[in-house]
């Protein structure tokens, strides 16, 4: 199955677990859409949010779109920015917060493990 479209047409979400503030999400390619091992997911995080300080047992692939914050890996922060990536390995606490004046846009990608 292909599955191609904007980003602007994807049903918005609130992040719903606890210690997340003013974060959304959009599922981009998910395993309901035909994807067989890779998720994309398109984050939004508004200035002063964050996503939720947790861990899970599958690495994520970062790529920031625009805005700036940190990225927290078991209590050290590192910068992001447009066109910053990272590699956040399986089961280290982590999380990602908005530093900046306009909204952190990035993209995560994770597996869709059975």
């Amino acid at each position: 199955m292909i599955r191609h479209g904007k980003a602007s047409d994807v049903k918005i979400e609130k992040v719903e677990m606890e210690g997340a503030k003013d974060a959304y999400i959009q599922w981009l390619i998910a395993e309901e859409h035909g994807a067989p091992n890779f998720a994309m997911r398109r984050f939004t995080v508004k200035p002063e949010g964050f996503t939720p300080y947790h861990k899970h047992p599958y690495e994520h692939e970062i790529y920031v779109l625009d805005g700036e914050g940190v990225v927290r890996i078991e209590g050290k922060d590192y910068r992001i920015e447009k066109d910053s990536f990272v590699l956040i390995p399986p089961n280290l606490m982590h999380q990602l917060v908005n530093t900046g004046d306009k909204d952190l846009i990035f993209l995560c990608l994770i597996p869709l493990k059975k």
